[in-house]
């Protein structure tokens, strides 16, 4: 059949279930933009319940007010659960889980479901956990405080140096330990002095860009790179030579726009210094260097579920014996993330009916900015990995794709897989709402277009 379209509607009428699934997974995207307004509704339920507090111990309506309260807190914790980012799409795959079930059989749902694999959720939830530990973020902040000295260790020279060579790091460490790294460095060193909302959402519209772009000049430390580079015959020296350093060029050429719009708040802040850290115990290298090589481990075994799991066992059992040196590992905010990805995949999974055909349809230029626009509405690594079944690709137009992913990976919270963890970290830092998907989104767009044109103009 000639024509995306067409090919589409024929594919929806001969199978029913594909578009109950797109419905379901957009449904699962507006969620995602409606979360602060469940997380406003759980502080206004707390607030009443807060109210109460008082009045629960009044000998005559006290039993009441108890039912009463319980029920606020209920609603509360509904409320919060609705809007936490990383919960949407597990939420959203009950209904995919029953409508698979109805369309289909139980034992379709859990063949599906059971085939899925999970290797990239748990390699992020295992690596996120080692690389938020404090000889980690102790060490990487040493190194980039060699770098904001040049600068004279100002917030802006910390700014910048946290932007360009904390995105770079995710080329050998992977692109979820760099967002945290970089998410828990800009909080301590750069949001602790409460820059402007303006400012603030720039610089978490770079970051997540950067770090969508920072991972590329390795094949094994972005996701989409990953899902790609052993069918496509890509390894270092390609992706270095034809990605790597068009993606320094991007980043600094971003950074410098975006330091150079805020020059007059920059010299606002210049004498600005973030609330003194608390002394701390100094932490004996070889310690520093097991958690390192815990990473590495990690990062060679990423691809092999089981066996990241035994090494986040032993780095578990490792930080209960340097417990002197070390601060409570940080699960939740990692299991969070890894639940959104398992969910991702679960829904992506789903979303192959539609995505092929629009791929294959496309020139070099309408691709990449096709899968840029996809990107923002469904994981890149996905994009990615789907394009990777399209027959017949020429090697401009898989160039185009993952040039058009990776540069899109910051335009919103799923479009890149590290992207919820640095929300988890950094969403405090954007009062009570939280962070604002249409801001984000704005934010991103200039630095998209400069990554976007970087690779595409460059020779």
């Amino acid at each position: 059949m000639e024509g995306a379209f067409a090919r589409l509607a024929h594919r929806v009428k001969e199978e029913p279930f594909n578009g109950v699934a797109t419905l379901l997974f957009l449904g699962a995207i507006t969620h995602t933009f409606l979360a602060g307004r469940f997380m406003a509704l759980s502080r206004r339920e707390r607030r009443a319940y807060d109210a109460l507090e008082d009045r629960e111990h009044h000998p005559e309506d006290g039993e009441k007010i108890a039912r009463q309260r319980d029920r606020l807190l209920f609603r509360a914790e509904v409320y919060h659960f609705l809007g936490e980012v990383e919960a949407v799409f597990g939420i959203w795959g009950i209904p995919l889980a029953v409508a698979i079930v109805c369309y289909k059989d139980w034992g379709t749902m859990v063949r599906y479901i059971s085939g899925a694999s999970f290797a990239e959720p748990i390699f992020v939830v295992a690596v996120m956990a080692i690389s938020s530990t404090r000889p980690i973020l102790r060490f990487s902040e040493l190194c980039l405080a060699r770098l904001a000295a040049l600068g004279g260790a100002t917030p802006g020279a910390w700014w910048f140096s946290i932007l360009t060579a904390g995105p770079l790091l995710g080329s050998f460490i992977t692109e979820p330990a760099a967002m945290t790294i970089c998410a828990l460095l800009l909080k301590r060193r750069f949001y602790a002095l409460h820059p402007s909302a303006k400012l603030r959402y720039a610089t978490l519209g770079l970051l997540f860009v950067n770090i969508s772009v920072g991972g590329t000049l390795s094949h094994f430390a972005a996701p989409p790179v990953v899902m790609i580079a052993q069918q496509w015959n890509w390894g270092f020296a390609y992706m270095f030579c034809h990605f790597g350093w068009k993606a320094v060029t991007g980043i600094v050429a971003a950074n410098v726009v975006y330091f150079m719009g805020f020059r007059a708040e920059w010299r606002a802040l210049a004498g600005l210094v973030p609330p003194p850290a608390r002394k701390e115990r100094p932490i004996p290298w070889p310690v520093t260097v097991a958690h390192l090589l815990f990473i590495a481990w990690t990062v060679l075994v990423s691809h092999h579920a089981p066996l990241v799991v035994l090494g986040l066992l032993f780095f578990l059992a490792f930080v209960e014996a340097a417990a002197r040196h070390q601060q409570p590992v940080n699960l939740r905010g990692s299991l969070l993330v890894g639940f959104f990805l398992a969910a991702l995949v679960i829904h992506g999974g789903c979303q192959q009916w539609w995505i092929e055909p629009v791929l294959s349809s496309l020139g070099k230029w309408p691709l990449v900015m096709g899968a840029t626009l996809l990107t923002a509405l469904n994981d890149n690594a996905a994009i990615t990995y789907l394009a990777s079944l399209v027959p017949g690709f020429s090697d401009g137009l898989k160039y185009a794709v993952v040039a058009g992913a990776v540069a899109g990976g910051g335009l919103t919270v799923i479009a890149n897989a590290p992207n919820p963890a640095g929300q988890s970290i950094l969403e405090g830092q954007f009062g009570e709402s939280g962070i604002s998907p249409l801001k984000l989104l704005i934010s991103a767009i200039p630095p998209t277009l400069i990554m976007g044109a970087a690779f595409m103009l460059l020779p």
